[in-house]
């Protein structure tokens, strides 16, 4: 019997979503909406939505499983619409939204009527955006948080997750509130300091305009999700306002008695700061795929030590494709200051990168490392 998913929203996320629903031959219909008519005509005729809907509330009357893939404060004034729709008996409705607390919270309204509310957030996202961008193997081996409300019924998760399934994601439940504050450390707070140091680098340049040339190696992958859009990051800072006040007070906090630290000059202190958070960051999984759409967006680089002269990148990149190996980008650090290898390159997953590893290693004398 053929599933009918609603998708609302096709820009990156709600477009790989829906091209990851339909892998392993599965029988869904899709129907997609978007406010933007143009992205919905792209998404049809690129065979990623099955029908084009006037509007969200028609794409929703008739479905089975309903995924808002909006911004949050996009979704959450759509659930409000939605208190007046009509659906279908035993619909399951969800998010991909990157904070959990105020979706939840929207959630109860609905579920008072009677529908059946699971949160979501896929864990994956892309330097890219929009349809353009849509790939179905973008949740592959990325986490994929459901927060269910406090009652949900097991069977609804179970077929929440059974019609995730060939997302290949990692399924995995948390609390909404559990949710927004691991996100917080991992991904939001980060991204307030990335933005921060490059802040205090825009103040220095206007004293030492050379400064920025020197900010090609490890401060530019230190800050490099400062990049992202700063409209979804005003929404997400507003949204996990609480808990990003909370790390910012642990932050200042942490500040404060590291300014004491090199204020004593303690050589043994300074070397344990130093060595403990080296020891926990060597201890740190390096196989998931980051965040994030609201999160951390992570590559799968592999740095390489190559020597500077005409036709290395052109070596590498030959020995990649004899491979059949897809790259996603490359790039030159310019300063080695703290950096290990001066070509970058990237690819779409962990896999691709190990075979790439594992190549390069067999026909080249190169030293390699992933961060």
């Amino acid at each position: 019997m053929k599933e009918n998913v609603a998708i609302i929203g096709l820009g990156l996320i709600g477009g790989s979503l829906a091209l990851a629903l339909k892998r392993n031959g599965r029988n869904i219909h899709i129907t997609g909406f978007d406010r933007s008519y143009a992205t919905a005509d792209e998404a049809y005729r690129r065979g990623i939505i099955d029908t084009i809907a006037p509007s969200a509330k028609a794409a929703c009357e008739k479905a089975d499983y309903i995924i808002f893939a909006t911004p949050v404060n996009t979704t959450i004034a759509l659930m409000e619409e939605a208190l007046e729709w009509t659906f279908k008996q035993n619909v399951i409705l969800s998010d991909t939204g990157s904070t959990k607390s105020p979706i939840m919270q929207a959630a109860e309204r609905l579920q008072e009527k009677g529908l059946t509310f699971i949160g979501g957030h896929p864990m994956a996202g892309s330097h890219k955006s929009g349809i353009a961008a849509a790939k179905g193997h973008l949740f592959e081996n990325a986490y994929y948080v459901l927060t269910p409300c406090q009652h949900a019924d097991e069977v609804h998760i179970e077929k929440l997750t059974e019609l995730l399934a060939p997302s290949k994601g990692k399924i995995i439940l948390l609390d909404a509130a559990e949710h927004d504050k691991m996100t917080a450390i991992v991904s939001h707070f980060p991204h307030i300091i990335a933005s921060s140091l490059v802040g205090r680098l825009a103040d220095q340049e206007k004293e030492q305009p050379f400064v920025k040339n020197l900010a090609a190696g490890g401060f530019r992958d230190l800050t490099r999700i400062a990049s992202a859009d700063p409209t979804m990051w005003r929404d997400i800072t507003i949204q996990n306002r609480e808990e990003l006040l909370g790390q910012l007070d642990g932050w200042l906090q942490e500040m404060q008695s590291i300014r004491s630290m090199i204020v004593e000059n303690d050589h043994a202190r300074i070397f344990d700061f130093f060595s403990d958070a080296k020891e926990f960051r060597d201890r740190l999984p390096s196989t998931s795929q980051g965040a994030v759409q609201g999160a951390l967006y992570m590559t799968f680089d592999l740095h390489i030590d190559v020597p500077d002269h005409p036709g290395v990148i052109s070596e590498i990149t030959k020995i990649l494709a004899d491979e059949q190996i897809s790259i996603t980008n490359i790039r030159i650090v310019e300063t080695r200051t703290d950096v290990y290898g001066i070509l970058v390159v990237s690819f779409q997953t962990a896999d691709d990168r190990k075979a790439a590893r594992a190549i390069l290693a067999k026909t080249t004398d190169y030293s390699m490392h992933i961060l």
